[in-house]
């Protein structure tokens, strides 16, 4: 009987690594269970030993979505209280684990604040930070660390996959996809890097407006995205990533999320037209969050997002605006951040 080789310490550790899955000979994913796990943990564990964060002080940060649950698993470990200023997207099963390891949820609605929820959410997060000195902030919008974490995800993805054409991830802080290119290219493969989007994300260049696909996109320009790294930029609605999401459990056993789903659609296009090359997609985490919503077809349409004809390519645009209703690419080029993602 095969044993385990390693033991880990924690789940932190234990979740922190994803696995690398083959799908088809051209096309690999790198499958997280949480992979915001990983830049908290890395932030954390950084910032107790600089000496930024000593025992005991508490942790205040702003996410709705895994990088608020990962940040509660590393604080809880390392004995940080911590507060998280969310928005409406933490769900009340979201809700609950967060509480039940100990983390404190302020929720924050006023959509059309400078900056859309998220600069609603960066606002409450600086008057609490004024109210609490000394309190740690991780700033995963902004912190080196959080691109700097993929570094042994690089590491494993290029002793599993060998030489890497292309790497498509969904862009939201701009940490995975920025910090595995960037890995992957001092490595010395010249990886094209394709970034997923979503519509009224203004990221690369649209304007803020209602997402219903989270965990991607955002209403204020993060400092982690470097707009020079990529060299395409995919837009796809929440309806063409739930119905991918949905196809990835019923045709290859993928429970995954809908970021995940979003990265498949363009990744496995990419792949198809370009059997000689390597494409590796990112998956950032599992499907259990989802199993009342993606993976329910009550919910899907009731709420207008069952769209079961898809098309089978993405309209290509030349910049961002008339977009398709479900799937558009650009060719970036490594181009600089467009003016309005210069200014939240």
């Amino acid at each position: 009987m095969n044993q385990p080789t390693t033991a880990f310490d924690s789940m932190v550790e234990a979740m922190a690594m994803p696995r690398v899955v083959r799908l088809r000979p051209n096309l690999y994913a790198v499958v997280f269970s949480l992979m915001k796990i990983l830049p908290a943990k890395h932030i954390i564990e950084q910032a107790r030993s600089n000496g930024l964060l000593g025992p005991g002080t508490p942790v205040l940060e702003t996410s709705s979505g895994t990088f608020a649950l990962g940040l509660a698993m590393v604080c809880r470990r390392w004995g940080h209280p911590l507060t998280i200023v969310g928005d409406p997207a933490i769900d009340p099963a979201l809700r609950t684990r967060l509480e039940l390891l100990g983390t404190r949820v302020e929720i924050v609605d006023d959509f059309d604040a400078p900056g859309g929820i998220q600069g609603a959410r960066l606002a409450r997060l600086e008057e609490l930070r004024r109210e609490q000195p000394g309190v740690f902030v991780p700033g995963q919008y902004d912190n080196p660390g959080n691109p700097g974490s993929y570094l042994p995800v690089a590491e494993l993805v290029a002793g599993a996959v060998g030489r890497v054409d292309r790497l498509v991830g969904p862009v939201g802080s701009g940490g995975s996809s920025g910090g595995l290119s960037s890995a992957l290219r001092l490595f010395g493969m010249d990886t094209d890097l394709v970034g997923v989007d979503t519509p009224g994300s203004v990221i690369f260049g649209l304007d803020n407006g209602p997402r219903p696909l989270r965990g991607l996109g955002s209403s204020i320009h993060p400092g982690n995205v470097v707009h020079e790294s990529y060299d395409e930029v995919h837009w796809v609605s929440a309806a063409a990533a739930f119905g991918t999401t949905r196809r990835l459990f019923s045709d290859l056993g993928m429970f995954v999320g809908p970021t995940s789903g979003a990265a498949y659609l363009a990744a496995d296009w990419y792949a198809r037209r370009n059997p000689e090359e390597t494409t590796v997609a990112v998956f950032p985490d599992d499907g259990y969050r989802y199993q009342d919503t993606v993976y329910c077809e009550r919910w899907l349409r009731e709420r207008g997002h069952w769209a079961p004809d898809l098309p089978r390519e993405p309209l290509l645009v030349h910049e961002p605006r008339n977009l398709h209703p479900h799937w558009t690419r650009m060719e970036w080029n490594r181009r600089p951040a467009p003016e309005r993602a210069l200014t939240p």
